[in-house]
């Protein structure tokens, strides 16, 4: 009997001990995950204002706003379609929503402008078929329930605005692009939809009066059917910008981001965080997204370039980031040395093929141009530098007779005193527009990496669930065991 009471005591040690270690580590997971599930927790609610001191209702008011504005730091994401491939379609376009009922338009990202417009019906020399594959819709204002016609006494008609004009008491508008092209019409106020996402899992539909242009007219490359949109999104700073308008509305954050890659992308109305971003001031007062570009580097070396090329002053226009251009336009002063440094790096192993404006290389398939071509860095105010990979500067050809073609995306200015840094080089990188801060920054991102960033929540939503259902069968697996070891 002794050494049989000894084995049953050491049993029942055993089985304290087991219990209590499991009944601990229980208790610490379930803590663990009133942690990190975000539990309902009993919390001691103590008043902002005492109850006896009277509280004026503008303090109220601004307390309220304040809470207001961190609501609002919901950002609205767009698809984004397209590519810098000129050979391709050569820009980015985006869907979205207007009118009551509402219809989806594509439309051009175009940080470069500020108005946006929309093809209307009648219009002269628009296109109604498009090479990319996208229906083109016009804005017919007598369909929509809620479209109004900006009159000339409006204050949204800006006559500072030389692009601004009135016939018959309505705002009309002319609008001329670099590139020769261009539209006429009047402006409309009309909702425009959206999702906004609040976090991960939640987003809310709202809808916006916003004054846009109504095109009856369209010259030079928007008249082509090879790639028409339906219109341009302008996204500048100026007063009849949408960012400029949601945001005086509460509607979205003083801020806009996106990132483009080769078919595509995203574009966020509101500051997309991401790690090692980097910032430089915006030149302020001015209508486009200008910049401080102070030297150029290739392989590492900078270049003896005099950084007044580059500089804004009453009759140079300094160096620009637009969306709206494809490739990158330097300063005659700070292309030449540029691109013969490419030359001279790339000399031992191929040769350039010159043809007009264009350096062209042709080598076969076999060669791998990562590993012949140098690496180009912009470098700008505040310590910020841009640094371009072979593949952010080089355009590739048709193939000819089994060998590539890649041609230098790198073109000189076609006037004085100007910096144009397009898509080419804005690609596989999350640029933020952050207009309240007055900066642009930029960091190298896969693109179509960021629709798996609100992933991140569900996944640790289910692991806590799995977390608590495993503890708790686990606490009742053992308790069962227990007893019926008992009764043995």
């Amino acid at each position: 009997m002794g050494k049989t009471d000894e084995r049953m005591r050491i049993s029942y040690f055993v089985r304290n001990m087991v219990t209590f270690t499991l009944l601990g580590a229980g208790v610490f997971l379930l803590l663990q995950a009133v942690v990190q599930c975000e539990f309902p927790a009993t919390l001691r609610l103590e008043r902002a204002f005492p109850a006896n001191h009277p509280i004026e209702l503008s303090h109220l008011r601004d307390g309220d706003s304040f809470r207001h504005q961190r609501i609002l730091r919901g950002v609205t994401q767009l698809s984004v379609y397209g590519t810098y491939d000129p050979l391709v379609a050569g820009l980015y376009f985006t869907t979205i929503t207007l009118g009551s009922p509402p219809k989806d338009y594509h439309v051009q990202i175009d940080t470069g402008s500020d108005v946006l417009w929309i093809g209307c019906k009648p219009c002269k020399e628009c296109p109604t078929s498009s090479g990319l594959e996208i229906p083109v819709t016009l804005y017919d204002p007598s369909r929509s329930s809620t479209s109004s016609p900006i009159s000339c006494s409006d204050e949204r008609c800006s006559p500072s605005d030389k692009s601004n004009s009135c016939s018959h008491d309505w705002c009309t508008y002319n609008i001329n692009y670099e590139d020769g092209s261009g539209t006429s019409g009047h402006y409309v106020s009309d909702l425009m939809h959206f999702e906004i996402f609040m976090d991960t899992e939640s987003s809310i539909n709202i809808s916006a009066s916003v004054v846009f242009g109504c095109s009856t007219s369209e010259t030079g490359r928007l008249t082509k059917t090879k790639r028409p949109v339906d219109g341009i999104l302008g996204l500048g700073q100026q007063g009849l910008s949408i960012m400029s308008q949601l945001s005086s509305q509460g509607i979205a954050p003083t801020s806009f981001s996106h990132c483009l890659a080769d078919g595509g992308g995203l574009l966020v109305l509101g500051k997309a965080v991401v790690p090692n971003m980097v910032f430089t001031p915006l030149v302020k007062s001015k209508w486009h997204y200008n910049v401080n570009l102070e030297s150029i580097s290739v392989d590492g070396q900078t270049m003896s370039i005099d950084p007044s090329v580059f500089a804004l002053n009453h009759d140079q226009t300094g160096t620009i980031i637009d969306s709206g251009t494809t490739l990158v336009y330097l300063t005659k002063e700070a292309y030449t040395p540029v691109v013969e440094a490419i030359k001279h790096a790339v000399s031992q192993s191929i040769q350039p093929l010159i043809s007009k404006d264009y350096v062209c290389y042709s080598f076969p398939e076999s060669y791998s141009f990562t590993t012949i071509f140098p690496t180009v860095s912009f470098n700008f105010a505040g310590g910020a530098s841009m640094h371009l990979r072979p593949c952010d500067y080089l355009l590739r050809q048709i193939s000819m007779s089994g060998a590539r073609v890649w041609c230098m995306g790198i073109l000189p200015s076609r006037e004085e005193g100007i910096t144009i840094l397009g898509d080419l080089v804005l690609r596989d990188k999350v640029i933020v527009y952050d207009l309240g801060g007055q900066q642009i920054g930029w960091a190298d991102r896969d693109c179509f990496s960021i629709f798996n960033i609100s992933a991140g929540g569900s996944s640790l939503r289910i692991s806590c669930n799995q977390l608590i259902l495993t503890v708790v069968i686990s606490c009742i697996v053992h308790l069962t065991m227990m007893l019926f070891g008992l009764h043995s």
